[in-house]
Order: structure tokens, then sequence, then C-alpha cells
């Protein structure tokens, strides 16, 4: 399984003395989402149905035992600012075909690359309610470290800055299959997203051990910054038919 991603930031916080403001973003198809929840009996139920999505070739063997486990990690990520985290699964056999409507499923063994995503709402202390300040402070600090490519971004949604890191791991010759060392490299792109409606700051963070497809993972990222949204979406659309229903009304 792709190693944990990293949820903290560098950047200075403050105690959270109010809830994040909402955030709205998608996730593409292939993401498997923790079971999240605020009580163990909501984390259990959840576990239940995302263990069933995840081993969709599974049984009853397969999917009781590890329900408990992802329960309890998803206990672990609470209190942690931690609102969304899933696992990254995409076949490497090549297009997906289709047969009479239904997508085929590639079996594990036919090549996976796979990622760890998670969203955090990080409260900072930004007193400034101007996101371009505030992005600009995270960027400089970010910069100060020669490990870190950072970047400014302009997303849909505002401002951002995005932070590349790549880390080798050595993997001990008796946890490898051929007994002999081996070099495991990983990349992380966190961005930092402010807030436009409070003092907090959206992390995005994806990490992945899968470096052979990183350009494809990279894309997948900015996909999903694409999407990103401080104001409800649905009120966004509806308030625009209803204002295209308008203009047509007065134009006739």
């Amino acid at each position: 399984m792709t190693p944990p991603t990293e949820t903290t930031s560098p950047l200075p916080t403050a105690p959270a003395s109010q809830e994040p403001p909402p955030i709205w973003f998608l996730a593409p198809e292939g993401f498997f989402a923790l079971p999240l929840a605020a009580t163990p009996e909501e984390r259990a139920e959840l576990s239940q149905s995302f263990v069933r999505e995840l081993y969709s070739r599974g049984d009853e063997n397969i999917w009781e035992p590890a329900a408990p486990y992802y329960a309890a990690m998803a206990e672990m990520m609470t209190g942690t600012g931690v609102s969304y985290s899933a696992v990254g699964l995409f076949s490497t056999a090549g297009e997906s075909e289709e047969r009479d409507g239904e997508t085929v499923r590639h079996e594990g063994a036919d090549g996976v690359a796979q990622c760890a995503l998670t969203v955090a709402a990080v409260p900072t202390d930004q007193d400034d309610a101007d996101t371009d300040v505030v992005a600009q402070g995270i960027l400089a600090i970010l910069s100060g470290d020669e490990y870190n490519d950072a970047r400014w971004l302009d997303l849909p949604c505002g401002p951002a800055v995005s932070c590349v890191t790549m880390r080798e791991y050595k993997i001990r010759p008796e946890l490898t299959e051929t007994g002999e060392q081996v070099d495991l490299l990983t990349g992380q792109i966190q961005v930092h997203v402010p807030f436009p409606t409070g003092p907090f700051t959206a992390v995005f963070t994806l990490h992945t051990a899968s470096m052979d497809y990183w350009a494809e993972f990279c894309d997948l990222m900015v996909a999903v910054l694409q999407t990103v949204s401080f104001t409800d979406p649905t009120e966004s659309a509806e308030g625009a038919e209803g204002a295209e229903g308008a203009e047509k009304d007065q134009a006739r």
C-alpha cells in the first residue's frame, strides 16, 4: 500500500477556535474514500461498504477482518483536520474495455498504480482576508527549503501554492523479495489553498510510490484542483439557470 500521506503543514498554525468553512471538490473515479465520520457507529457502518467497494472481487472472508482495520484508521484521523482521505487505485494494463456497457475490471496482477490523497483544513494565523497576500506568505515559507519545488498557482477558486517533494527510502534486504536492499523513490504533491471565507488553509496532499506514473498523477491532481470551490457549486448552477431563464423571459 502507498506510504501514509503527511497531513501536516510547515506553515504557522493557530488554535482551531472555530470549525472550518465548507469546501467542495470532485475526486475522479478510482479513489476509494476512507470511512471518516464523527461517531464509532458511523465509521463501522461506512467501513463495511468501503471494503466491499475496495475489494470488489472479495468475499466475507476478506471484508469482515478488513472493515475494523479501516474503521480504526479513520478513528486515528479524528480531530486532525483531515476531512477527506482516499486510496487511489488505477490499472496499468491499458485502456479499460467495455462489454455490454459494463467496464471490465482488471486483476491486480495486471498492474496497479496507487496513491493516497488527503484534504485537510489547517487553521492558519492570518489576519488579512486577501488570499493573494496569504498565498504569497505561504510561497515565501515553502521556498525557504531548498528541497521544495514551490510554485504559485492560479486556480478557478483563487490563488494557491504547490509544493513538490521527492524522497528516497532504503528498504532492508529482509523485507524485499530478492533479499537485496531496494531504493524506493516516492513523490508528494501538496497544494495549499487559502480559504477566502475564514482563517484556514486547505491542504491537498497526494503521495505515491508509483513513480513510473508520476506525470499521470500530476495531471490527476490538476484535475482535482480545478474543481475546488468555497461556495456550493449546485447553488451557483441553479443561480445561473435562473438568470438564464430570466434573460429569456425578458427577451420575449
